[in-house]
Formats: C-alpha cells, structure tokens, sequence
C-alpha cells in the first residue's frame, strides 16, 4: 500500500506508480488524498462542491488561485496544446503509421484472417455465415426455445469465429455451451478457446461482456431470467453505450414449474422493455427463434435479451400459419380470421400457441379471430404507422393479449376495451401445467374471455 498525501504532488504520484511497476508479487493499492474544489476560496473542501456548482463569482475567484484570467472560458494555453502535439500526438501518429504498415503486411500473409478482423472492426457479418440455419419442421410436441436457440447458435458461431461467450456457471440448463468441433473453453493457457466460464456472477458477467464488445469481438452470456436483476446496470450500460451485446435468458415465466415464486420471472419482461435501445425478442417457437437469430446477428450498436424457455413449445406449422420471418417487423399476423377479424388475440413466447388454439375452436364456432405473434415491442413501435395498423387495425377494438407477466405496458397495444390474461402476483410452486391452468394460461380460458369481450356465450 502506497500512501500520496496531496494530489497535487505530480512528484509523489509518479513515485507511487514506480512502485506499482516494481511489485510483481502482490497487487498494489495506492491511496491518494485529494481536496474537492482546491483552490476555490469559500467551497474547497466542502460537500457544497460536489451538489451544485460553484457559481460565477466562485469560479473567478478560483481562476485568480490558479493564476488564469478570470473573463476567460475554455481556455486551453498554447503551451498545452504545443505540448500535446509533441507527445500525445506524435506518439499517435507514428504508433498509427506503424500499425498500419504491420497490418498490410498481415494481410499479405494471412488474407482471410485479414478480412476477418475488418469485418469484425467494421460489425460485419462474413459471407454465407447463416447457411447452416434450416428451417424446424411443425411439430406439436415441439421443443423448448432454449433448445432451438443453443442449435442455432452452435449453427452460428461456426461462420462467425469471434462469436463467442458463455454464462453466469449455468450453460447446461441455458443450452449456450459450443459444442462444435474445435471450440474449446477459454481457460488459463488456453486462449483461443469460444467458450468462457463467468461463473456466478451476472453483473460481472454483463460488464465483461461491454468490454468484448468494445474490443470488435461479439460476445453472449446467459443466465435464467430472473437473475437479469442482478446484471441490470450492466446490461442498462449496453443499451446507453450502444454496444450489441447478446443477453439470453432462459427459464422465461411460471413455466419452470417446481423452482417456486422465487425463481419464476413475472415483472421482468417489463423491466427490460423499459431499457432505452434494447431489443427485447420472446420467441414463440423454434423457427421464430431462427428468426430471431437473423435479426440479432446484423446488429452493430444495440443489444439484445432473448428470452426463452425450459418448457417445450410447438413448433408452429408455417404451411398452415404465416413465415415466422415476420419476427423481424417485431409482430405480424401468425392466422388471420378473415379481412374483418371480430377480435385480435395477441400473445409473446409460449402463450401464442395458446392463442393458436383458440383460434381455431374460436372459428369452429363462426368467431374471426386473428392471432397477432408480438415478440418484440420495440421493433414493432419502430415500423411505420401503415404496417402496424395493418396487424393492429383501429378498427378492431376487441382485443385480449396473453402473457405470462404483469400487464405493465400493454395497455398501448388493447386500448381502452382491451383485456389481459397474463400474472397479477406471483408464481407457486408446482408442475408447470398445473401452474398455467391455475393462473388460467388454457385454451379454454382464453376462449371464454374472447367470447365475453363479444358479448357471446
């Protein structure tokens, strides 16, 4: 521990940084003491410095301390500037050069690792890097999104080398492990490895994750939903520094079952909707997970929380139903009931199949019901206003969304005669049928409040 008794002692401080240099043994803490506002007449030293500013007539008489004129602002002596060019900035310009002239010759001798880096440098995407993405067959077992989306990544981060991360000690339950053939884990003494180990620490995780992506590499991390509480400044840090980092979450809702209340996410995906400039995307089943993957993958200054779930979901058959590419618009028409649907049902992540269903027993019965698939809010908000009354038609007010989560929010998509089937408390603890049938995630359900919203039996 090294001790500077005034920060103004450059000499001492200097001192104190030789030491550091020295220690190669142990780390080494230097403590500085500093007076806030020095050289301010009447607030240095004082907690008025730190809440308000100084006010006009203080910074003049601060300036007369320093020596500055006191009528002058912004002022930056010709000494510094002279000062700065012969250091800061030769040292720039001939680091520059120099690094360019490596470069070049890199290149010449490694042409594709080359091209690489600028992509990278540039947030470019290689060529043909979604040609393993295929398209998951209909099937109404299904498979959990978590599942789809660890294939797709896998199928990714094949084409894109600097795709890499990991998670918060979790990756056989988020599926985020890379399991390909040469991606190894990166470790002590083994650098090159895709895959990194965080362990349990989701703050830290997120924040490591900014820096990657400072460095032009694009990097993941998972964890369950719920802990997204606990890296929120971080990934709030992601958004304010638009840096297209990749969140995913998986165990999205009452959904996994037995973990009880205080493992069941209901009011974050509100809270992360609320991020400025963050995409969240609830797929609603594996080909919108796909779809997901192609709108994340182009991003170059924004990020992403995917959100998925342990439970399985169907996979929606696309023949019968609309191209889950309509992901990419943020919402689109998955069934339509006619040019003028009776009612709009709307529904994110597992309820769309639920919304799917009772369509169909909806039609059965002579009602035209459309299903609206919302996964993302925000890119839905930013298509133009012909597109999105196309889905939402004013018209159509009857409108009942469905959602494992507090209501927060969609009140701008229901208006005033919209309902919502959706969490007003927390979860329990039990299997997660029993639980969506206790808090009325059924078809049956979603039927009967349809048909009440239109005043039928």
């Amino acid at each position: 521990m090294v001790k500077v008794a005034d920060a103004n002692d450059l000499a001492a401080i200097r001192a104190a940084y030789q030491t550091f240099q020295r220690t190669t043994d142990r780390p080494t803490m230097i403590i500085v003491r500093s007076i806030i506002a020095w050289g301010a007449p009447t607030k240095h030293d004082t907690e008025a410095a730190h809440g308000s500013p100084l006010g006009e007539e203080e910074i003049r008489a601060t300036k007369a301390v320093y020596g500055w004129p006191p009528d002058e602002h912004f002022r930056v002596p010709q000494e510094v500037r002279a000062h700065f060019e012969a250091g800061i900035a030769a040292r720039g310009r001939e680091l520059h050069e120099s690094w360019q002239k490596k470069f070049a010759n890199y290149a010449k001798a490694n042409p594709q690792l080359a091209d690489e880096w600028r992509w990278m440098e540039a947030r470019e995407l290689p060529p043909g890097w979604d040609s393993e993405l295929t398209a998951f067959p209909a099937d109404a077992k299904g498979v959990g999104s978590r599942i789809s989306s660890g294939k797709v990544l896998n199928a990714v981060a094949k084409r894109v080398p600097w795709l890499i991360g990991g998670s918060a000690d979790l990756s056989p339950s988020t599926m985020t492990h890379l399991t390909f053939e040469g991606a190894g884990d990166f470790e002590a003494g083994t650098y090159g490895g895709r895959n990194f180990h965080f362990g349990i620490r989701e703050h830290g995780m997120a924040a490591i994750l900014n820096g990657m992506a400072l460095s032009y590499v694009r990097p993941f991390g998972a964890t369950f939903f719920i802990f997204s509480d606990y890296l929120r400044p971080s990934m709030r840090l992601s958004a304010l520094m638009h840096l297209p980092t990749i969140l995913i979450f998986t165990h999205d809702s009452i959904g996994l079952g037995e973990d009880g209340p205080t493992h069941q996410p209901v009011e974050h995906l509100a809270a992360a909707r609320a991020v400025p400039n963050l995409l969240t995307i609830r797929p609603a089943d594996a080909n919108e997970v796909v779809a997901a993957w192609r709108v994340i993958m182009p991003l170059k200054n924004r990020p992403v929380a995917l959100v998925l779930t342990r439970q399985n979901l169907p996979t929606v058959d696309r023949g019968k139903y609309a191209a889950a590419s309509g992901l990419a618009r943020g919402a689109y028409v998955l069934a339509d009931g006619g040019p003028k649907p009776d009612l709009i049902l709307i529904g994110t992540g597992s309820e769309v199949s639920l919304c799917v269903q009772a369509h169909e027993q909806l039609a059965a019965q002579g009602v035209q019901a459309r299903v609206v698939s919302m996964p993302c809010w925000r890119l839905f908000d930013e298509q133009d206003e012909e597109y999105r009354e196309s889905v939402l038609p004013s018209s159509v007010t009857a409108r009942l969304a469905v959602e494992t989560g507090v209501e927060q929010g969609w009140e701008r998509y229901l208006g005033p005669q919209g309902r919502f089937i959706g969490m007003t408390g927390y979860g329990a603890s039990a299997p997660a049928g029993a639980l969506f049938k206790h808090f009325g995630f059924t078809v049956e359900n979603v039927v009967a409040k349809a048909k009440a919203m239109l005043g039928k039996k």
